[in-house]
C-alpha cells in the first residue's frame, strides 16, 4: 500500500469528506433523501469461507427514506488502471453481503441493502477499464444471458474533472481534486486558502490535520521533488512555507508541470493511435463478415476506447451476428 492510498484512506475516514463526495459527485438527486447526519464507518475486515482475508478500503453507511434502509458506500482508491476492477468490486459487494448475513444485521424484511461502489482514481492515463462486470464476460449462447452477472461501480477519475466540471460551492472533495490537478502555484494556493477558511472550526481539527498530512507526505513531495519538505503541522504552515520558498516552488512546480504535460501528451497520442488502429481493424472485420456497417454500430465504434475495440475485435472472430457482439 503506497503513501497515496494510505493518505486517501485517512482523508475519507472523515464524515465531511464522504458527505461532500455524495453531494457533489454522485448522479441524480437521490442524495436529497439521505439523512447525512447518520453517516458512519462500517467495519471493513472480512474473512471468506476459505479463510482468506479480504479487505475493502473504506465502507460507510447512511440511512435513507422513511424506512431507514442502509445505503452502503464502498470506496476503492486507485493510482493505476486495473482492467478487472469490476471483478474486484463484485467480490467486495458479495463479501459485504456475506458479512451482513453472518452477523444478522439485516432489517426485519431480511432483504439485502443497496450498495454504491465508488472508485477514486488519480493516475495517468485516463481510466479505460470496464465499469460493469458484464462488459468483461463473453456473450456466449443467448440462452445464458439471464445468468450473466451485472455489477457496476461509480468511477471518479480525478484527472478527467476540469475546473469547469467541478462543483463551485463549498465542497471538500472538489477542492481535493483541484489541488491534485493544479498546474500553477497560484491555483494551488488559492484552493489551499479556501480549505484554511472552510476548516477553521474546532470540530474540523482532525480533518484539517489529515489534509495537512496528505499535503506533506504525498502531494508536495510530488510537486517539489528537489525541495526538502519541513515537518509542517497545519494548513496555515503549508501556506507560509510555500510563500517563503517561492523560488524553489516556482522552479520545481514549472519543471514538474512541463514533465507531466509532456507525459500526458505522449500518452494521449499513443492512446489515440491505438484507438484509430483498433477501430480500423474492427471496421474491416465487420465489413468482411457482415457487409455494410449499420449507423448504430458506427456510433458505438466512434464512442469506444481502444480497450473496448480490442474486445469487440476478438468477439467478431466467431460471433454469429453484429447484435451478438454489441448488445
Amino acid at each position: 500500500m503506497d503513501d497515496h492510498d494510505t493518505a486517501y484512506r485517512l482523508l475519507f475516514s472523515h464524515q465531511a469528506m464522504v458527505r461532500d463526495l455524495l453531494l457533489g459527485f454522485t448522479p441524480g438527486n437521490w442524495t436529497d433523501e439521505l439523512d447525512l447526519d447518520t453517516l458512519e464507518r462500517v467495519n471493513t475486515s472480512y474473512v471468506t469461507d476459505d479463510l482468506r482475508s479480504r479487505c475493502d478500503d473504506v465502507i460507510w453507511r447512511v440511512r435513507w427514506g422513511d424506512d431507514w434502509i442502509y445505503v452502503y458506500i464502498l470506496l476503492e482508491f486507485q493510482s493505476s488502471v486495473d482492467r478487472f476492477m469490476a471483478v474486484r468490486i463484485m467480490a467486495y459487494v458479495a463479501l459485504l453481503y456475506q458479512d451482513l448475513i453472518r452477523s444478522d444485521q439485516l432489517e426485519s424484511d431480511r432483504l439485502l441493502p443497496p450498495v454504491l461502489p465508488v472508485v477514486l482514481y488519480n493516475g495517468e492515463p485516463r481510466w479505460r477499464a470496464a465499469l460493469d462486470i458484464a462488459d468483461l464476460i463473453h456473450t456466449g449462447p443467448s440462452a445464458l444471458a439471464p445468468w450473466r452477472p451485472a455489477v457496476s461501480y461509480l468511477l471518479l477519475d480525478e484527472g478527467a474533472h476540469d475546473d469547469a466540471a467541478l462543483p463551485k460551492e463549498r465542497n471538500l472533495v472538489a477542492a481535493l481534486f483541484q489541488l491534485e490537478n493544479s498546474r500553477t502555484k497560484e491555483d494551488f494556493r488559492q484552493v489551499l486558502r479556501l480549505l484554511i477558511d472552510w476548516l477553521d472550526t474546532p470540530e474540523q481539527t482532525d480533518l484539517r490535520r489529515s489534509i495537512t498530512i496528505w499535503l506533506r507526505r504525498v502531494l508536495l513531495p510530488r510537486r517539489m521533488r528537489d525541495t526538502p519538505i519541513p515537518e509542517i503541522q497545519d494548513l496555515q504552515e503549508v501556506d507560509t512555507m510555500l510563500s517563503e520558498r517561492v523560488k524553489d516552488w516556482t522552479r520545481d512546480w514549472r519543471e514538474q508541470g512541463l514533465k507531466e504535460g509532456r507525459e500526458q501528451g505522449l500518452e494521449q497520442g499513443l492512446e489515440q493511435g491505438r484507438k484509430e488502429e483498433a477501430a480500423a481493424f474492427v471496421t474491416a472485420v465487420i465489413e468482411r463478415r457482415f457487409g455494410e456497417i449499420p449507423e448504430w454500430v458506427g456510433d458505438r465504434l466512434n464512442a469506444a476506447d481502444a480497450a473496448q475495440l480490442h474486445d469487440w475485435a476478438l468477439a467478431l472472430l466467431d460471433a454469429p451476428s453484429l447484435e451478438a457482439v454489441f448488445r
